[in-house]
């Protein structure tokens, strides 16, 4: 028993310590390169909020879950219970519905002038700003109902609950079902719309690149076209995403529909719910403007 949660502690730090790391660089260079004058990109803004958004995520889950593999049970109570749920809900909830603008977003930047969604390209950007923050605040408002209805504390006791092993929660039919109507239906909405949005810019650098290539000589076959390597950040993002964020759900509903969840099963949860937040920041920096011009500015300064 010992070892199993000296073991659970040092793989939730580390997790922790990779994804806090990854993500913050992301949101120092963007702040950086802000205060420097530097025009960033509208998909590099959706970046550094999606950045906070998985900070929320690793910190409240992998740090109490770190604490607790500890033996430092003592720090957590109905306070700090309900707001670690909070955060949780919410980081996690403003991370797939910022997913969701980046991938519908780019696929509207990058159609044909003759599409239907011609005239969405110039209004897309303009909306970006006031998206994003209506994301965080629809999201920070929703997300209060759920202490209303539940209890944080640890109890013994309570037939219904959701084990989260440093907290437990109530479980009512009231809860449930605004749990679902709020919270499930727009992430299974979301996920659609990613899978969509992301199949048909594949579909569109696909048919480019297939319109385009007698123009490439063949010294240059061996490279990959910028087509291609649009296409493959794409899919990766959006294979991470909806690997980790399915997987997710079906422990979250596994865990939902029992009572008395094993050690197993609530670790496991814990675990895939911060892969995706933990790997996101490399994959996006791999196409992020921001990353680029940090970059370029260290190897420029530091001698």
């Amino acid at each position: 028993m010992i070892f199993r949660d000296f073991s659970k502690g040092v793989i939730f730090s580390a997790q922790t310590a990779v994804g806090i790391l990854g993500n913050f660089s992301l949101v120092y260079c963007y702040i950086f390169l802000s205060y420097t004058e530097h025009k960033l990109r509208s998909t590099d803004l959706i970046l550094k909020h999606l950045m906070m958004a998985n900070s929320l995520v690793l910190l409240s889950n992998g740090v109490p879950q770190t604490m607790m593999a500890f033996g430092f049970k003592h720090f957590f109570n109905d306070f700090t219970c309900k707001l670690t749920l909070y955060i949780q809900r919410v980081g996690r909830s403003v991370s797939i519905s910022i997913v969701c603008l980046l991938s519908v977003f780019q696929a509207i930047k990058i159609c044909p002038m003759n599409s239907t969604w011609k005239d969405l390209k110039v209004k897309a950007t303009k909306y970006i700003t006031f998206s994003i923050y209506l994301c965080w605040i629809l999201y920070m408002v929703v997300n209060l109902i759920f202490p209303i209805y539940h209890s944080g504390k640890w109890n013994k006791n309570v037939t219904k609950k959701r084990d989260v092993q440093y907290c437990s929660t109530d479980r009512d039919k009231i809860s449930d079902s605004l749990y679902t109507a709020l919270l499930v239906f727009p992430e299974v909405l979301f996920s659609v719309l990613i899978i969509w949005s992301s199949g048909s810019m594949t579909l569109i650098l696909y048919r480019h690149k297939q319109q385009v290539q007698h123009i490439h000589s063949a010294h240059l076959s061996s490279r990959l076209s910028p087509e291609s390597r649009a296409t493959q950040n794409i899919l990766a993002l959006v294979c991470t995403f909806v690997s980790f964020y399915t997987l997710s759900s079906i422990l979250n509903a596994c865990a939902a529909f029992s009572y008395n969840s094993s050690w197993w099963l609530v670790n496991s949860n814990v675990f895939i719910s911060v892969c995706f937040p933990t790997v996101s920041p490399f994959l996006m920096s791999r196409d992020s403007q921001v990353f680029r011009l940090c970059s370029h500015w260290v190897r420029n300064t530091i001698p």
